[in-house]
């Protein structure tokens, strides 16, 4: 969908690049004009992930990605281009204009999604109508036996879904065609007559407690079902929507819409495993809970969770499939290189439960009594094995090396094999070794030499001052003024140049970065829209990212006079290895060279003086 062009200027101008990332991304100020947080894209401890306010950019020294505020949204929402600038556009309120697409597919996909989530707000309301009527009152009565008030009911939009299988379908019938019911996946069928093609289609829901799924901006996109039935066949005692177009349960986690500012707020978010339990901490002011809708827990929704804060109390039931679902959990949050800690009820208490019979008093005091992760996993070890000899100490041990094999820290592999020994009375010495070769089989990432390191002061100037300014001129060969000039210093038209007729640039470690300013087309905003290699790309933002000294004209010709050093130096060495190869003959050549290395060892004394003659490659051959 080509999106107006100024349409996206407009938004793109008024969009605080700070303030939304910061929705996403816990961002701390790093300089004058620099923020930086864990970056949401990759795994990792120590914060690469920096966002510029002034030139609207953010970039990640670990990763490598990197962008403006629509190549931000589009990569964490998983949206096309079109779409993100739609999505920073209602985050501004600005109004949006009539939307066109690239292609039949693009537009159809859009069409359904809007349509889908439009379904699913008509059926949460029709739900929500249905509960207050007559035929909702045993859903009623079951909400008030969980002990939730109507204030929470509405809150959640809770509802009922009706015994009749086609009062859903007749309501919707009339707005959304019989595909995009299917597509819905609020509908099932049975093999159809073609001459009675909609009567095969009825309500997937039918005699339940219903509870919408939203996703993180609060649209519904999904629905969890709970059976009001006995009977055999009314089905499992919980019915999830199937994954659709506007729902995949992986990348979704119940109630994070609501509690995302309380866990931002906090630092910390409840991991429970249902849907009643969360509600029920929710109402009870514990606002910063989130559920994972059963057992599963995801990488994708750890990641989610992660870019909000990387401290969770994770409270899933006790008994021994939730124990087990804690320990896979865990599992995949210390790989995330999440803070956790496990709070454990008492043996026959969810969370909802607990609250109902004990109070918000007493459940604030267990999870101020929360034990860290591996506090728990050694107690868990030592209930079951009971290592006492040899053969239960290897069982706890075995149990537990491969929740240590992923701590991504070495440091704090170390101190946690120190914590096992001593609880399990095992040799320290042969734990570490364990550990040792458990550690060789870790994936680690290769050290490599980044060009980043080679770039010289001088050359970093060089790239603010091209870069300096709104957007690049080409064609521009105006020199700025000096002091006592009429014309203001201009540090990119001064920069441009310089480089385009001394050719300094050429042989230094960032040339290719500054031939890709130098020639790239009018207009081009250089931090976001350059496409550059991986090195020069995280070259150009670790310079950008790092600009809070002021570029000045002397800063600039400071730098200049020390790129064309560098030059003459490259230069006289060339110059001595012609003169080592020549040594012993006598002609003109040899002349020549002698009397070039003298005015170029005179000009090292002055490089500045020196007036330069375009820099080619074979120069520094």
């Amino acid at each position: 969908m080509p999106e107006s062009t100024d349409f996206k200027e407009i938004v793109k101008q008024q969009a605080d690049i700070v303030r939304v990332i910061g929705d996403y991304v816990k961002l701390k100020k790093a300089g004058a004009q620099n923020y930086s947080g864990l970056c949401p894209f990759h795994d990792e401890k120590t914060a690469s992930f920096s966002v510029h306010a002034t030139r609207q950019f953010f970039h990640c020294f670990g990763c490598g990605v990197s962008g403006d505020v629509f190549a931000f949204v589009q990569k964490i929402e998983n949206i096309t281009f079109p779409e993100a600038v739609r999505a920073v556009a209602q985050k501004l309120g600005i109004a949006l204009p009539k939307i066109s697409f690239s292609s039949p597919a693009e537009a159809r996909d859009a069409k359904i999604r809007s349509a889908l989530l439009e379904m699913h707000e008509r059926a949460a309301s029709f739900f929500q109508e249905c509960l207050q009527r007559g035929e909702g009152a045993r859903a009623q009565e079951y909400l008030a036996e969980r002990g939730l008030s109507a204030e929470t009911v509405k809150r959640f939009r809770i509802g009922y879904a009706p015994d009749s299988g086609f009062l859903l379908r007749d309501k919707l019938r009339g707005e959304f065609d019989e595909e995009l019911l299917r597509e819905s996946g609020l509908f099932s069928w049975k093999d159809q007559n073609p001459a009675e093609k909609t009567a095969a289609m009825y309500s997937k829901f039918r005699n339940r407690v219903m509870f919408p799924i939203a996703n993180e901006t609060g649209r519904v996109i999904a629905f969890t079902g709970r059976t009001l039935s006995s009977d055999e066949k009314a089905g499992p005692k919980y019915l999830n929507s199937p994954e659709t177009l506007i729902y995949s349960k992986s990348r979704v986690l119940f109630n994070l819409d609501q509690a995302k500012e309380a866990i931002r707020k906090l630092d910390y978010a409840i991991l429970v495993e249902g849907q009643m339990d969360c509600i029920s901490l929710f109402a009870a002011g514990f606002h910063n809970v989130i559920a994972s809708s059963g057992t599963a827990f995801t990488e994708l929704q750890a990641k989610l969770l992660g870019r909000f804060s990387h401290n969770v109390v994770v409270n899933f039931d006790p008994d021994t499939a939730g124990a087990k679902a804690t320990e896979r959990t865990l599992s995949l949050l210390v790989e995330h290189e999440f803070q956790i800690k496990v709070l454990t009820l008492e043996p026959g208490f969810d969370p909802d439960l607990f609250l109902r019979r004990k109070g918000k008093d007493a459940y604030s005091e267990s999870l101020r009594q929360s034990q860290r992760y591996f506090d728990y996993l050694i107690d868990r070890a030592r209930m079951q094995f009971a290592p006492r000899n040899a053969e239960g100490k290897l069982k706890a041990l075995n149990f537990l090396l491969p929740h240590v094999q992923r701590v991504p820290s070495r440091i704090v592999r170390d101190e946690l094999s120190g914590e096992i020994a001593q609880k399990l009375g095992i040799d320290s010495a042969v734990l570490r070794q364990e550990l040792k070769h458990a550690g060789t089989e870790r994936s680690t990432s290769s050290l490599k030499a980044s060009v980043e390191t080679q770039v010289t002061d001088a050359e970093r100037i060089v790239i603010r001052s091209l870069c300096s300014a709104a957007e690049l001129q080409p064609g521009e060969e105006r020199v700025s003024g000096r002091d006592g000039s009429e014309e203001p210093f201009d540090a990119a038209a001064q920069a441009r140049f310089v480089l385009k007729n001394e050719t300094l640039h050429i042989g230094l470690a960032s040339e290719l970065l500054l031939e890709s300013i130098l020639h790239a087309p009018s207009g081009t905003a250089v931090a976001t829209e350059l496409n550059l290699p991986p090195n020069e790309r995280n070259l150009l933002a670790s310079v950008l990212m790092k600009d809070d000294e002021e570029l000045t004209a002397e800063r600039l010709e400071s730098a200049v006079r020390a790129l064309r050093r560098i030059h003459l130096r490259r230069r006289l060495e060339k110059v001595q290895r012609r003169l080592q190869a020549a040594t012993g003959q006598q002609s003109d050549d040899l002349q020549a060279l002698l009397q070039e290395k003298l005015r170029l060892k005179l000009a090292l004394r002055d490089p500045g003086l020196l007036e330069t003659k375009p820099f080619m490659k074979s120069d520094v051959a």
